[in-house]
């Protein structure tokens, strides 16, 4: 966005502060994608809710903010970059509140909303002015800077979330933003008050952005909802499915004729952009389905507590944090398209390993997939940014970033919502052919009840062990799934033309 007169970069203690604080506000973000994960079982026991209802706590705020990214261009343009930021995060900090202070599941998905729609801004806008403050020769440190937070996020995530629920309660994982929330929009607005860029008064598309959340709403409550209602056996489910298509193919055909969209859709007509974009939604919308999937599993499964499933499920980020800088700087040295295909298949890889897991598994065998998911992570997502950039015009790269932002967090959302029905329907289906198969019930049951095992405690002790051992094989099954899918993603990431990119993680962000 261009300024009406140049500004000095920041320097010195200004500049790392501001810095910093820029980082944190889009670590905590970030974070609130992840930090609910764990929490699942306790909110949804909190709420009386079933577990698969309780994840819209999760889904619900990242389709508000898969919808509000491809707005933050024309809001930032029409009030200013960081007036708009600073709205933006007070919002986040007012909805975060009122999430906390919920006491039903309408009202938490209701919150998680409005909380994904002030969210969603913060990412890109946090990127911007972090390339605003730093000068031109240390562009690589600010983005590099910014990419961290978002990698080291999901370690803090899962283990902030078990702590706070296990020890406090659920509504304390939306408190936590509060002080940090008030922090950054001090020094923000401190800070970068002279660095506002010029507003613009631009048309804005109503009917585009009407036609996107219609469109996308429909798909996402009639997945989060299809499992308990029979699918299209049930009159609802076939409604939302029925404005979910009509919506989205109307939003196409709108976005492609309007002369100033909401979503340039016209961008999807550069080759790489639109391959590499598709593989980031395969590969991302499979990697949260993972991430969402395995706490509820460990929690509902082998009994692990909230702070147990955090601590596993973390080191999924420690070594991505330490191959970022490498996978960068790769990035200007080989061809591109080989350290991704690397990252997308490795976490086939570490999706396929998870098949071995089952209920005999202890705390080790389950962290090292984990541990070295992480070696693939920053070759998928720093590798496939950069590649998605690098194809388009400079003058199409805001649109650009906002469309890949929206379809890998979107792709996130309906991953974890297919992921979820997907366990359930599963694990009821390989529970009645497991029932069918079952030898020696009378003679077990005897000897139950022989041990002092009243018939009812008997009864009930077989069929838990029925219910948790058809979730683990549905749980292996969707791994099974996510593993292929990877695969697949990994040989399409070769329809993107050869590219040359310049100055590593800097010059790919």
């Amino acid at each position: 966005m261009s300024q009406s007169a140049p500004l000095q970069p920041m320097q010195g203690a200004a500049l790392w502060l501001t810095a910093l604080t820029l980082a944190l506000a889009n670590f905590t973000v970030v974070l609130d994608i992840t930090i609910a994960n764990v929490s699942i079982p306790t909110i949804a026991g909190s709420l009386a809710v079933a577990p698969s209802q309780g994840t819209w706590a999760v889904t619900s705020y990242s389709v508000a903010e898969a919808i509000s990214v491809p707005l933050s261009g024309w809001f930032a343009a029409r009030f200013g970059v960081v007036r708009w930021f600073c709205v933006s995060i007070a919002g986040f900090a007012l909805f975060s509140l009122l999430c906390g202070l919920s006491q039903s599941l309408e009202a938490l998905v209701a919150f998680r909303v409005l909380q994904g729609f002030s969210g969603g801004p913060i990412m890109p806008l946090s990127q911007a002015m972090l390339q605003m403050i730093f000068p031109k020769e240390k562009q690589g440190a600010a983005l590099g800077l910014w990419a961290s937070t978002t990698t080291a996020a999901p370690i803090f995530g899962p283990i902030l979330g078990g702590l706070i629920s296990d020890n406090l309660s659920w509504h304390w994982i939306f408190f936590i933003n509060l002080p940090v929330v008030a922090l950054c929009l001090t020094v923000v607005w401190q800070r970068m008050r002279g660095y506002e860029t010029p507003r613009q008064r631009l048309p804005i598309d109503i009917i585009g952005f009407l036609l996107l959340v219609i469109g996308v709403g429909a798909l996402q409550i009639m997945l989060d909802t299809g499992r308990e209602k029979d699918w299209f056996g049930s009159t609802e489910i076939v409604v939302l499915a029925i404005v979910a298509t009509l919506g989205i193919i109307a939003f196409v055909i709108w976005e492609l004729t309007e002369a100033h969209p909401v979503v340039d859709l016209r961008i999807f007509r550069h080759r790489g952009f639109a391959a590499a974009t598709g593989v980031i939604g395969v590969g991302f919308g499979c990697f949260f389905s993972v991430v969402v999937l395995t706490p509820l599993w460990l929690q509902s499964v082998l009994g692990y507590t909230a702070t147990q499933a955090g601590y596993t499920v973390a080191w999924i980020g420690v070594f991505s944090v330490l191959v970022a800088p490498a996978a960068g700087l790769l990035l200007a040295r080989v061809d591109p398209r080989i350290t991704v295909t690397f990252g997308v298949a490795w976490l086939g890889l570490m999706a396929l390993w998870r098949t071995s897991w089952s209920t005999d598994s202890d705390w080790i065998h389950l962290v090292w997939p984990h541990l070295f998911t992480g070696l693939g992570m920053p070759f998928f997502f720093i590798g496939l940014t950069s590649l998605a950039m690098a194809s388009v015009k400079p003058e199409e790269s805001v649109s650009a970033a906002g469309i890949m932002n929206f379809v890998r967090t979107l792709c996130g959302a309906i991953g974890a919502a297919v992921a979820t029905s997907q366990w359930d329907t599963q694990a009821s289906r390989v529970r009645s052919v497991l029932a069918e198969g079952m030898n020696g019930v009378d003679a077990t049951m005897q000897k139950m009840t022989a041990a002092g095992l009243s018939t009812e405690q008997a009864r009930a002790s077989l069929s838990r062990l029925l219910d948790v051992q058809a979730a683990t094989v549905a749980t292996v099954h969707i791994y099974a799934a996510t593993a292929l899918l990877f695969f697949i993603a990994a040989a399409a990431v070769w329809i993107i033309p050869k590219v040359k990119i310049s100055g590593g993680m800097g010059g790919g962000h």
